[in-house]
């Protein structure tokens, strides 16, 4: 991973360096993640050479397992199909509002030196970061992937779902439990239009779901902050979301939903393949290490809960709660056709626990 970073930042000239390199910890924008088409800080692919391109995408691979690797790209690729969908027309005050060029790779510290360094990717549905201390990622979270359209077709009736594999796994598990559980798993009706949790830099419970206009860098102003809230009122209307939806998504200290100590042994399986699901969005040595910390005991930790609809194709929403773990996927745009997902660690999200502890370490010194 330093390799591939100091090999990136090597190719750079001195004003790319600017962007795309900055002193660590830089904390005011480091903790700053996005998942909408705004910019995210840092040098842009489409301000990149074509062998700066592959450099960041090496960067980029460093910090995913394989399959994790090609989802990434495969969102990438769908603003493309997503600009068809919407017949060309959106530009969010761009020359083109859909543009798989403008995914940002930014780099905090030096890969080469001794002391922590970082770097985060991140664009439309794509944000990904990892702290590395002493020589070895500590943190690695948030990490978000998303995918609009959800399903795509393709030929011979094939499907593209880049996200199916978490949605189906949810699924499975709310339609194993019994009614009287399943009553206790389904805290609302209606899902949220978005991850409740949306794109704060820290999580500390009690948290609704942001407007749509606060998950982007600056503010829209005229015409295009007129639109924008036009799309929040006919999402709100579509869904029938109420303030009682709302309260009962809150994201509350004590989790809702179903504990999982009551979940019998293979519904406690299906859990855990949930939490797999996004973890194995990392490197395998990495996740493999992590997902040794859901024991059985820790998984009876953990809580499910889902609203809105149970079927295929309609919007729906989940989310894994427990010790040090949120888990959110939201699928409930373009009429359950336009997937958010997000693996965080509430008290750990960009490493702040490790950095503190190390800071502590270093001043024992």
């Amino acid at each position: 991973m330093a390799h591939a970073a100091e090999e990136f930042l090597d190719s750079l000239t001195e004003e790319q360096r600017r962007a795309a390199q900055w002193p660590f910890p830089s904390n005011e924008e480091r903790l700053r993640w996005y998942y909408t088409p705004t910019d995210h800080g840092g040098l842009s692919l489409s301000e990149m050479r074509q062998k700066q391109q592959q450099l960041a995408l090496k960067v980029l691979a460093s910090g995913l397992s394989r399959p994790a690797y090609v989802t990434t790209c495969t969102i990438i690729g769908l603003d493309n199909i997503l600009d068809e969908l919407e017949g060309w027309s959106a530009t969010w005050g761009r020359e083109r509002g859909r543009d798989p060029g403008l995914y940002y790779l930014r780099v905090f510290g030096d890969p080469g030196g001794e002391d922590a360094w970082s770097w985060r990717f991140g664009g439309h549905h794509i944000s990904i970061h990892h702290l590395v201390v002493d020589g070895a990622v500590r943190a690695s979270t948030p990490l978000f992937l998303g995918a609009d359209p959800a399903v795509s077709p393709f030929l011979g009736g094939y499907e593209l779902r880049p996200l199916g594999s978490a949605e189906d796994l949810g699924r499975q598990l709310l339609t194993s439990l019994d009614e009287e559980m399943r009553a206790r798993a389904v805290i609302s009706p209606v899902p949220p239009f978005d991850l409740v949790g949306a794109n704060r830099a820290r999580i500390q419970g009690g948290e609704l779901p942001l407007r749509l206009a606060e998950v982007w860098r600056g503010r829209f102003e005229g015409e295009l902050g007129e639109w924008i809230e036009t799309i929040q009122r006919q999402l709100e209307e579509g869904l029938g979301t109420t303030e009682k939806h709302l309260e009962a998504l809150r994201l509350t200290e004590a989790p809702r939903g179903i504990p999982a100590e009551e979940l019998d042994g293979p519904q406690r399986r299906l859990l855990r393949d949930i939490v797999a699901v996004f973890v194995s969005r990392l490197p395998d040595d990495l996740a493999n290490a992590e997902l040794e910390r859901y024991t059985e005991a820790h998984l009876k930790k953990l809580t499910f809960a889902w609203a809105g609809g149970a079927e295929r194709g309609v919007p729906h929403y989940y989310r894994v709660q427990g010790p040090r773990l949120l888990i959110e996927y939201d699928n409930a745009q373009r009429a359950g056709n336009h997937a958010h997902s997000v693996w965080r660690d509430p008290e750990g999200d960009f490493g702040m626990d490790i950095l503190s502890e190390h800071h502590l370490q270093e001043h024992r010194v």
